[in-house]
């Protein structure tokens, strides 16, 4: 997963961009900032550019990952002020050697079997005055137009409902989930967090797309075709292999009209003083 993951995140960079660049309006001078599941670090590396008097620590799980991350942070010139700390959220937060005054986490308190347990963590480990901001929600990415020109119209829909019930089976299966109203905002309240501000960015790639825009897109959908292709009527499973087929001209490898519109959404609260 490590290159889809990094395809996914550079492609995604622009919008990463502006939402650092709003976070940086908020929180001016951080001296440490924390990326709780960084993945290969090109978030972690966007972090440190946007705020080059940080420190920056990218914190996940799978080791390999934060070697990949490590590697970017040399080819950057950044690891002089780069670290990587491996182990689970959010229990590994206690190693770090301070409070962190900007805690960042994109697309990984989902994956945390008690999210509001996970944001208390998070905020206890925020210095006074520290932010936390977390990327989740938003609105399901678009690639394709409604109607093909072959198979039933609204493909693309019909996938975001699978998708939906994936995901709540995942939520499900976490240890120690629990079943949690996404009001991110009450819920960084909760932790004890105040002054919440929120805001969508969009990443709009219009057609004809480049081919690393095309990559990720045939990635996505081939993930999604192995993930619950199965659940798919005979119709929706035909139109989907098509769209994979690289020999086919109709597929997202050659058509013309092949764009990446996506938007996601970032919460943000603060440590009082």
């Amino acid at each position: 997963m490590a290159p889809l993951l990094e395809a996914q995140a550079e492609l995604f960079t622009p919008l990463y961009e502006r939402a650092l660049a709003w976070l940086a309006k908020q929180q001016t001078d951080p001296g440490l900032v924390v990326d709780a599941g960084s993945g290969p670090g090109v978030v972690s590396c966007l972090l440190a550019e946007a705020f080059p008097g940080a420190r920056v620590v990218a914190v996940d799980a799978t080791e390999p990952l934060l070697e990949r991350a490590r590697a970017r942070a040399e080819r950057l010139g950044v690891a002089d002020r780069f670290g990587t700390l491996a182990g689970d959220l959010p229990g590994v937060l206690g190693d770090l050697d301070y409070p962190a005054d900007l805690l960042w986490a994109g697309r990984s308190l989902h994956h945390l079997g008690d999210q509001r347990a996970a944001l208390a963590a998070f905020a206890d480990r925020l210095a006074p005055g520290g932010t936390l901001a977390i990327l989740e929600g938003g609105l399901p990415a678009r690639f394709l137009p409604r109607d093909l020109g072959f198979g039933r119209p609204g493909l693309q829909a019909r996938l975001d409902a699978l998708q939906e019930e994936w995901f709540e089976r995942m939520r499900a299966d976490l240890p120690g989930s629990v079943a949690e109203t996404e009001d991110w905002p009450a819920l960084l309240a909760a932790a004890g967090l105040g002054h919440p501000h929120t805001r969508s960015f969009l990443l709009d790639l219009p057609a004809p797309a480049t081919e690393r825009a095309r990559a990720y897109v045939a990635a996505t959908l081939s993930r999604m075709r192995d993930g619950f292709g199965d659940r798919l009527d005979a119709t929706d499973r035909a139109t989907l292999d098509r769209l994979l087929d690289p020999d086919d001209e109709a597929s997202v490898h050659h058509r013309p009209d092949v764009f990446v519109l996506a938007a996601h959404t970032v919460y943000t609260a603060t440590k009082s003083l």
